[in-house]
């Protein structure tokens, strides 16, 4: 395995001549890093949460297009109505180019409540720390950040992470190229859409709508944290998702705990047996099938896996996990597997909201996470059919109260919205010029992971547009608490995304 880790390091090892490009670029930030501050700043102060009433998610889309217009990039919005957000696209076509790169990114973010955030921080107003507020970092006043700024300052915002840092190091990295005389070595696109983080519900019709303006080679998508370890990753596919909806059932209306208790059923308990007939005790899913259609993992991608940097015992740690699910396996293996996980269970109240009854239903929302070779659907009728091996009749609507009647144990479930997973072979040529790209940026050995964790609609850049190469190079800190309170962005992080983006422009 150590031998094996060795030839890769080697393979990837790039000369010093082609470690040029990120020298200059990485000049070039050195020169500039209080202006691309001020910028991003700007950017990360635009609400961008899709489902506010006002137009804030268009503003991004603005301020977006008058930076490529800044930098000289022929771009244009990309719509299909007015409520909408549009994708900001751009193409520049390089002299003796025979092959194009589209970059992706988002700019839209999730929605957070600003009361949670720490003192001194608010979602949209932009701030400097030393640290992050988890790690005791102290908010900078605007006078301590004019000068030398160190690389582990954070920056504290909605989005900073995920994903106006994909968009701001791919359009840094380009100016960065314009400015320090470098050419790019491929035609370039820019893709920038603007609700990811709401499923990219529309995101199969831009790609049919505007499919003439969408071919290309291959697909870098810049969104996700670096490795643990805080090694620089390529992620080569990421894993489907699809969401159900379970609810059980008692008395039609909740009943006192004392009157009625030891006689009528109460619908939580039956749900969190229901639950727990799903996985044994090391978190391997009990579900008939659920394992039987997955792609086996090829010999290459097997040994990247085994040669990723061990992290479980520092994130165990971390995380406070005095033990973890997976009967042994590495956390890079299991997320190259199908996954089901309880996203939440709602019964009755709980707290100050608590009261002595016996509640009349419970519901719990589940993600089941597919990798290739699963259909998301199939992977909900399995569950289906576990729900009905425990004795269940199921329905996907509300019961009515014949049902409830004549059968003694109802469900409803009811599927949500999903998609399947997608994968890139790692031996594809323009994948390994990706990776060499990315390793001249770096002494340390990049990791190479076959599929993230996460979930991307991948699939739609693969059926509508039959694109075989689609990469992800996430640049952000995996600390970064991406979707939750208090986001931030290590700034050698962005800094290191600017360089790693402007070296597989130039490859």
């Amino acid at each position: 395995m150590k031998k094996w880790f060795l030839c890769l390091w080697a393979l990837f090892s790039i000369p010093t001549l082609f470690a040029q490009t990120p020298a200059k670029v990485r000049a070039y930030r050195q020169q500039n890093e209080q202006a691309l501050l001020q910028e991003y700043f700007k950017f990360l102060s635009i609400p961008n949460i899709l489902l506010d009433t006002t137009n804030d998610v268009r503003k991004n889309a603005f301020f977006i297009q008058d930076l490529m217009k800044r930098m000289k990039i022929p771009v244009q919005l990309l719509e299909l109505d007015a409520k909408t957000p549009p994708v900001v696209f751009g193409e520049v076509k390089t002299p003796g180019a025979t092959q194009t790169l589209l970059f992706y990114a988002h700019y839209d973010g999730q929605p957070t409540n600003p009361s949670k955030w720490a003192k001194g921080t608010a979602p949209f107003k932009p701030v400097l720390a030393t640290n992050s507020i988890e790690n005791g970092g102290k908010i900078l006043s605007e006078a301590e950040t004019r000068g030398k700024l160190s690389p582990e300052y954070r920056i504290i915002a909605r989005s900073a992470t995920d994903d106006k840092a994909g968009v701001f190091a791919i359009l840094s990295a380009y100016e960065a190229l314009l400015k320090s005389g470098i050419k790019p070595t491929y035609n370039l696109k820019f893709f920038f859409e603007g609700e990811e983080e709401n499923g990219s519900q529309h995101l199969g019709e831009y790609l049919t709508k505007y499919k003439n303006l969408l071919d290309g080679d291959c697909w870098i998508f810049c969104d996700g944290p670096v490795h643990q370890s805080g090694n620089k990753i390529i992620v080569f596919g990421c894993r489907g998702d699809i969401n159900v909806e379970i609810a059980t059932y008692g008395p039609r209306r909740p009943l006192h705990s004392g009157h009625y208790g030891n006689w009528a059923p109460n619908p939580a308990m039956r749900l969190a047996k229901l639950l727990s007939s799903m996985k044994d005790d090391s978190g391997r899913v009990l579900i008939k099938g659920f394992y039987d259609d997955v792609t086996p993992l090829s010999e290459s991608e097997k040994k990247a896996i085994a040669a990723i940097p061990p992290v479980e015992k520092e994130v165990q740690k971390e995380l406070g996990i005095g033990q973890t699910d997976g009967a042994g396996k590495t956390l890079a293996e299991l997320i190259n597997e199908p996954s089901l996980n309880i996203n939440g269970i709602v019964s009755a109240g709980v707290g100050a909201q608590a009261a002595n009854v016996i509640p009349s239903t419970a519901v719990a929302t589940l993600d089941l996470r597919v990798v290739a070779g699963n259909d998301p659907h199939k992977q909900v009728q399995k569950l289906i059919n576990h729900v009905k091996a425990q004795g269940y009749y199921v329905t996907d609507k509300e019961p009515t109260m014949e049902e409830l009647l004549n059968y003694p144990l109802v469900a409803r479930v009811k599927p949500l919205k999903g998609y399947r997973a997608q994968r890139t072979p790692l031996d594809l040529p323009i994948a390994q010029k990706v990776v060499k790209a990315v390793q001249s940026t770096t002494k340390d050995p990049i990791v190479i992971m076959p599929s993230l964790g996460g979930s991307l609609p991948l699939y739609l850049f693969s059926d509508i547009l039959q694109q075989k190469a689609i990469i992800t190079v996430p640049i952000a800190n995996y600390d970064s608490n991406q979707h939750g309170e208090n986001e931030n962005i290590r700034l050698q992080n962005l800094w290191d995304g600017i360089e790693s983006m402007a070296s597989i422009m130039t490859m």
